[in-house]
C-alpha cells in the first residue's frame, strides 16, 4: 500500500495543531517559572546605589528627568517608563523594581517565541528555558534599572525584525524604527545590537534565489528603501537627544584600564551561557551546541543561520574591541543572553531536526533508499535522545546557581537599608552622617529619610562634586569633627569620588574609630569627636622584636555607661616591617572577661605596619563604646597586636600577649 503526498500532507496537518497547542503550553509553564523566580524575593534585598538614583529620577517630572540624565551616563527612556509607573504604584521597594522584571519574562517570551518562529518547537522551548533559568537574567529582573528593559527591547527589535525580513511591510518598518528608538532612549548599549541588526539585515537582503514566500511584494529594491527608511526614522526620533549622548560617551571618564580582549571575552561567554554564579559544570556542552547552532544548511535563509550568531557576537566583539568592558559593565551585554539563548535553541533544534546528517546523500548512493533511510532514521532517534538530554543538561546546569544567586555574599546588594537602620537606633542629638563616594545620597535618603532621626542628624554628601579640591572636603569634615559629637561615615566608591580618601584620613587624624560594619561592598564606620585627652601615660613596651609602644593617652579613668573611652596610642618601629599587624584594644571585667573590644589596623586601616618608617611615631586613635548594660565598678584596660594573616598570633610583650593601660572606673546611670 502506497501513500500519496497528498495524504502525507493531510496528517502532517492534523498532527501541526495538537503540536503547536502542546507547545505553547510548555512554553506557557515557562512563562510561568520564569515569573515564579523573578517576583520571588524581589524586595528581600535593600535599594543599592544606583536604584536610588533610579528612585529619585522616578520622583521628577519628564523634562526635569531629561535634564539630570543629561549630566548623567544614561538616556533618560527608563526613568520616563519608571515615573509613569511610580505614579501609578507608589514607590516601595516592590513597585520599583516590577517593571523590571515584567520586562524580564516578556524578554524570556520573544525568545522563546522567536526561536520557534525561525527554527521550530524545540528550539523554542530550549530558548525559553536558557533565558528563564538565566541568573544574568534574574539578577537583573530584581533591579531598579535599565538593564532587563534594555533587553526586553533587544529582544523585541530582533523579533520585528525577523517578521520584517519574512515580508517587509510598511507597519513593520514603523514598529521596528519605534522599537530601535525606544532602545537608544533607554541605555547606550543599544547601537552594539542595532549594528547586529544591520548585517542580518544585510544578509537577508542580499542574498539571492530567495523562495517565493520569503520575496517581498515591493521587490527588492523597495525592501532596501523600507529598511533604510526604518534607520532613518529611528534617528530622526533620536536626533533631539543626540548632541547630549554623544557629549556624554566622549567624555564620561573610565574608571579603570580595559580588561584584556582574551579575558574578558571567557569572562563574558561564560556569564552568558552558564549565568552569574559559577557552577562546577564545565561549557563544553554548551559551546557543542553552539557549534551544531553554527552549521549552515543548504538551501536556508542565511539570515535565519546568521540572526542568534550575530546577535551574540557582534555586540560582544564591539564591546571587548572598544575597550568599554569591565566586570562591572557586563550587564550592558545582557541582551546577548538571548541571543547565546537563541544560539543554543538552534544547535539543539539541529540535532532534533536531522539537520546535522548530512551524510543522508552518501547513505542513499552508496546503499540505496531503504537502507539509508533505516541508518538515518536510527541516528536521528539518537540524535533526538541527545537534544532531550542536552536541553535537560542546560537547565541543571543553569538551576545550580539558583541558589547561590540568593545566598552567595558576591551577589547581595550593598545593604542600606540595614545601614538606615542601624544609624537610626544609635542616633541622637549631636551626630551627623558623611557620605563618602558618588550615589549614596540618593538610596541613603530613600531609607533615612521618613527616620524620625532625620529631623535631627544631618547628612553631608562628601566630597562636594567629581572633582572637588582636597583642601576644601579636608576642612569640610574638620569642621563636622568640631560641630558635633559622633559622626557615623558611609564609605563607597571612593576611588571614583574621593581618590585620596581625603574623608577618611581627615577623620581618622581628628576623630576616634568606634566600630566598622560592612553592609555589603558598603562600610558604616562610627567615629567619636575628640575629647580633651589630659591623662598622658608612659609606657615602654616591646611586641616581638621591632615594635614598640612608647605612649598612651586617655580622657581619664572615670566613665559613665554609655560614654565612648577614646585611647590614642603612640607607637615606633625599629627596622622596617614585612608583615601587617592589627592593633585590638579591650576593657577587661573585674573577673576578666571581656567587656568591650576594638580590633582594627593602625590609623584605621590607612598606617599599615607594613607602611611604618622606622623610628617615626605613629600616632594611632581608637574608642570603645561603654555598653548601658555594663555594671559599676574597676575594669582594665589592655592593648596588645596579632598577626593580621592566620594563625592570627598574637605578638608577646613583657612575657605575655597584651599590655596593661591600667584601671579604669565604670559607673551606671
Amino acid at each position: 500500500m502506497t501513500v500519496s503526498d497528498g495524504d502525507l500532507a493531510s496528517r502532517r496537518a492534523i498532527w501541526a495543531v495538537p503540536g503547536a497547542v502542546a507547545t505553547a503550553l510548555v512554553i506557557l509553564l515557562i512563562l510561568i517559572l520564569a515569573a515564579a523566580l523573578r517576583f520571588g524575593g524581589i524586595d528581600a534585598q535593600s535599594l543599592w546605589h544606583d536604584e536610588g538614583n533610579s528612585y529619585v529620577q522616578a520622583t521628577r517630572g519628564f523634562g526635569e528627568i531629561a535634564f539630570h540624565a543629561g549630566r548623567d551616563i544614561h538616556p533618560p527612556g527608563y526613568y520616563w517608563i519608571l515615573a509613569g509607573w511610580r505614579a501609578l504604584a507608589g514607590d516601595s521597594e516592590l513597585s520599583l523594581r516590577l517593571p523590571s522584571a515584567f520586562a524580564s519574562i516578556l524578554t524570556v517570551a520573544f525568545a522563546a517565541a522567536l526561536g520557534w518562529r525561525l527554527y521550530g518547537p524545540v528550539a523554542g522551548v530550549t530558548a525559553g528555558v536558557a533565558t528563564t533559568l538565566s541568573t544574568f537574567s534574574i539578577y537583573y529582573a530584581q533591579e531598579a534599572r535599565m538593564y532587563a528593559l534594555l533587553a526586553l527591547w533587544v529582544a523585541a527589535s530582533f523579533w520585528t525584525l525577523s517578521a520584517f525580513l519574512r515580508r517587509p511591510t510598511i507597519p513593520r518598518m514603523l514598529a521596528l524604527a519605534a522599537i530601535n528608538t525606544a532602545g537608544l532612549y533607554t541605555q547606550y548599549a543599544f547601537p552594539l545590537f542595532m549594528v547586529a541588526q544591520g548585517v542580518v539585515a544585510l544578509a537577508a537582503l542580499l542574498q539571492p534565489g530567495l523562495r517565493p514566500s520569503e520575496v517581498a511584494k515591493t521587490g527588492r529594491f523597495n525592501r532596501w528603501l523600507l529598511y533604510i527608511a526604518a534607520n532613518a526614522v529611528t534617528l530622526s526620533l533620536f536626533l533631539p537627544w543626540l548632541p547630549t549622548a554623544w557629549a556624554q560617551i566622549t567624555a564620561w571618564p573610565r574608571a579603570a584600564e580595559p580588561v584584556p580582549a582574551i579575558q574578558a571575552f571567557a569572562e563574558l561567554a561564560r556569564v552568558l551561557l552558564l549565568g552569574l554564579v559559577p557552577t562546577a559544570n564545565a561549557p563544553a556542552i554548551a559551546f557543542i551546541l553552539l557549534l551544531f547552532g553554527a552549521v549552515t544548511l543548504r538551501g536556508r535563509s542565511v539570515w535565519r543561520w546568521l540572526l542568534p550568531i550575530a546577535w551574540t557576537l557582534l555586540p560582544l566583539l564591539l564591546f571587548i574591541g572598544l575597550g568599554l568592558y569591565q566586570p562591572d559593565d557586563r550587564k550592558l551585554m545582557l541582551p546577548a543572553q538571548v541571543g547565546a539563548a537563541l544560539w543554543l535553541g538552534r544547535g539543539v533544534w539541529m540535532l532534533w531536526s536531522g539537520g546535522l546528517l548530512s551524510i543522508r546523500t552518501a547513505l542513499r548512493t552508496l546503499t540505496g533508499r531503504s537502507r539509508a533511510d533505516q541508518t538515518n532514521a536510527g541516528v536521528l532517534r539518537w540524535m533526538r535522545l541527545a537534544a532531550l538530554l542536552s536541553v535537560l543538561w542546560l537547565a541543571v546546569v543553569l538551576a545550580e546557581g539558583l541558589g547561590g544567586l540568593r545566598t552567595d555574599p558576591a551577589f547581595q546588594r550593598a545593604d542600606y537599608r540595614g545601614i538606615a537602620a542601624a544609624i537610626d537606633a544609635q542616633a541622637r542629638p549631636g551626630d551627623a552622617v558623611i557620605l563618602d563616594a558618588p550615589n549614596q545620597q540618593e538610596v541613603f535618603g530613600y531609607y533615612f529619610g521618613s527616620a524620625a532621626s532625620d529631623a535631627r542628624v544631618p547628612v553631608y554628601p562628601l566630597p562636594d562634586g567629581l572633582n572637588a579640591d582636597d583642601a576644601d572636603t579636608r576642612m569640610a569634615v574638620e569642621a563636622i569633627i568640631q560641630e558635633q559629637k559622633r559622626i557615623f561615615a558611609v564609605f563607597w566608591g571612593e576611588l571614583e569620588r574621593d581618590p585620596n580618601r581625603v574623608v577618611e584620613k581627615a577623620l581618622e587624624a581628628g576623630a576616634f574609630e568606634i566600630r566598622d560594619d560592612w553592609y555589603g561592598d558598603v562600610r558604616l564606620v562610627q567615629y567619636a569627636t575628640p575629647a580633651d585627652l589630659d591623662l598622658r601615660l608612659e609606657v615602654d613596651a616591646q611586641f616581638g622584636e621591632a615594635i614598640h609602644l612608647v605612649g598612651a593617652s586617655l580622657p581619664g579613668r572615670d566613665f559613665a555607661t554609655g560614654d565612648v573611652l577614646q585611647v590614642a596610642l603612640e607607637w615606633r618601629a625599629d627596622a622596617a616591617l614585612d608583615e601587617r599587624y592589627k592593633v585590638f584594644v579591650q576593657l577587661l571585667n573585674p573577673d576578666g572577661t571581656l567587656a568591650a573590644q576594638r580590633d582594627s589596623e593602625p590609623g584605621g586601616g590607612l598606617a599599615l605596619t607594613t607602611t611604618w618608617v622606622p623610628g617615626e611615631m605613629v600616632v594611632d586613635r581608637h574608642a570603645l563604646a561603654l555598653s548601658s548594660d555594663l555594671s559599676s565598678g574597676e575594669y582594665t584596660l589592655i592593648v596588645g597586636l596579632y598577626q593580621l594573616a592566620p594563625p592570627h598570633a598574637r605578638l608577646t610583650v613583657e612575657g605575655g600577649d597584651s599590655v596593661s593601660l591600667g584601671s579604669i572606673n565604670v559607673r551606671s546611670q
